[in-house]
């Protein structure tokens, strides 16, 4: 299973818009994987023990963070919806999948004083119509829900087989 490694404190300051520097190994990985050259066994193991040490007191203290592809792509899955410039660069450039759409259920709909609908949904995320046209649905927990990008970083819901409507992540 491969890891993906970062820093994120610095990762996340980057502000939107700019072109996040490429991503670097931490320097704690570095120092892990250099001991593979070290040619002495005794030496070449004291090396791998004094850089586990420091990379496990990193993660400990929250300065190093490690996950798994699957962790990667369920954040994302998670973020789906967000205008999120730095995300491709704080994941890496090839971690996980790009998802295009997600797929889950209703929770539940309410009408907005605007007369257009909030759509809670079965992940947690919250999504508000940004169009004016009237759309058709049921109306029922459990209802499959499907969210997929669409032209001008907008993204359209269908619920069951209604038609499409123009919504906006909250």
């Amino acid at each position: 299973m491969s890891l993906i490694i970062g820093l994120a404190a610095a990762t996340l300051t980057i502000a939107g818009g700019q072109t996040p520097p490429p991503q670097q190994r931490p320097e704690m990985l570095e120092r892990l994987t250099a001991c593979r050259a070290v040619a002495e066994d005794a030496a070449r193991l004291a090396c791998y023990d004094a850089a586990a040490a420091a990379f496990e007191s990193a993660e400990r203290q929250g300065e190093l963070v490690v996950i798994d592809r699957a962790a990667v792509n369920e954040t994302r899955r998670q973020l789906f919806g967000f205008e999120m410039p730095t995300l491709p660069r704080l994941f890496g450039n090839d971690a996980g999948e790009d998802l295009d759409s997600i797929e889950t259920t209703l929770e539940r709909a309410s009408l907005s004083g605007e007369n257009r609908w909030v759509f809670r949904l079965a992940d947690g995320s919250v999504w508000r119509q940004i169009d004016s046209e009237r759309v058709r649905f049921r109306n029922r927990a459990g209802e499959p829900v499907r969210v997929r990008k669409a032209s001008l970083g907008s993204f359209l819901m269908t619920v069951g087989d209604s038609r499409a409507v123009r919504v906006r992540r909250q």
